[in-house]
């Protein structure tokens, strides 16, 4: 499902962006900087989008936003460090389900629960996409989903990023879903993952999109089997959808990203920052940029509609994890 604003509703938005100021009747948030959290190290993706939407909140807000890596736990540390601040707007996270819903769900050691968060404005949905090795007799998801259920066979070997996983998770529940059975080999990181599927060391993998993974493509070190997505981003619109499937043109997963505050952050400090990171996703130059990484920017949402996105996805990964059988370690 998605979430974006029908058209008069977002000229709503957009002329209360332009008529209301940001800054409100508090001082919020003329006091102090903003700290937003990135919990993983810098250089990675994750820290080059929030370093980019960064630059656009604080022209929004009038007041400088300092990205702070808080790398460690799988993004855990990052979620942690948000909730650990005061409830007062200044430190917010740039997350996804990774650590704001698996983590929790997952692992005991979290000691934090989805509901901790409230989402003040989602942002992207990333793609990922479903690679195999060069020499895997298939070309497509649904070839992949039949030369994996073949009599006889041994499972198939997939790489992640590592346990408990978005990539993992999502992989396990394809299997249960068709039928098949697959063998985890975890990695600590992509890049890694990547390299063996290129040496052939696994059968395939499920990782979030990467433009070099076209060229690689295109030298035949991997093949592109499917995207997890129903709609892309226009320099992505040549991959296959995994809504063409014929065998599970269900199974819609992207990395939704989105700007966490605490719950019991007030509702006018949310307010604002929810409208400033609205201001962001307005502006060409970084949708452009966005775009051409594999994500898939959304339209600016009120509040209303920011908590129904944040529900959704909680529910759906709850099924997931339910589905599997899965208790926290």
């Amino acid at each position: 499902m998605r979430w974006n604003l029908p058209a008069r509703a977002a000229a709503i938005f957009l002329a209360a962006c332009a008529a209301v100021p940001l800054a409100h009747a508090t001082d919020y948030p003329a006091r102090k900087p903003l700290s937003l959290i990135v919990p993983y190290p810098a250089g990675g993706a994750s820290d080059a989008s929030a370093r980019q939407f960064g630059v656009h909140i604080a022209n929004a807000l009038k007041q400088q936003v300092i990205v702070e890596n808080v790398g460690g736990g799988a993004g855990m540390l990052g979620a942690r460090r948000v909730l650990t601040s005061p409830p007062d707007g200044y430190t917010f996270l740039h997350g996804s389900a990774n650590e704001v819903i698996l983590s929790p769900f997952l692992n005991a050691a979290a000691h934090y629960k989805p509901e901790d968060f409230r989402l003040a404005q989602p942002i992207s949905e990333a793609t990922i996409v479903l690679l195999a090795r060069a020499d895997l007799p298939v070309s497509n998801v649904d070839e992949f989903i039949a030369y994996a259920k073949r009599p006889g066979a041994s499972p198939l070997t997939f790489g992640s990023v590592g346990v408990g996983s978005l990539y993992h998770i999502m992989t396990e529940y394809l299997g249960r879903r068709v039928g098949a059975e697959f063998l985890h080999v975890p990695y600590r990181g992509g890049a890694p993952a990547l390299q063996d599927l290129i040496g052939r060391q696994v059968d395939f993998a499920v990782l979030p999109y990467q433009q070099a993974m076209e060229g690689m493509a295109a030298q035949q070190q991997l093949k592109i089997l499917t995207s997890f997505s129903d709609k892309l981003p226009a320099p992505l619109s040549r991959l296959p959808l995994i809504s063409q499937s014929k065998t599970i043109p269900d199974f819609v997963y992207t990395i939704a990203g989105g700007y966490y505050v605490r719950q019991d952050t007030p509702a006018a400090e949310v307010s604002t920052l929810r409208l400033a990171v609205g201001h962001a996703l307005e502006q060409p130059d970084l949708r452009q940029r966005m775009e051409a990484e594999g994500r898939l920017l959304l339209q600016p949402m009120s509040q209303q509609d920011a908590d129904a996105y944040a529900a959704n996805q909680v529910s759906k990964y709850r099924r997931m994890i339910r589905e599997l059988g899965l208790k926290p370690m």
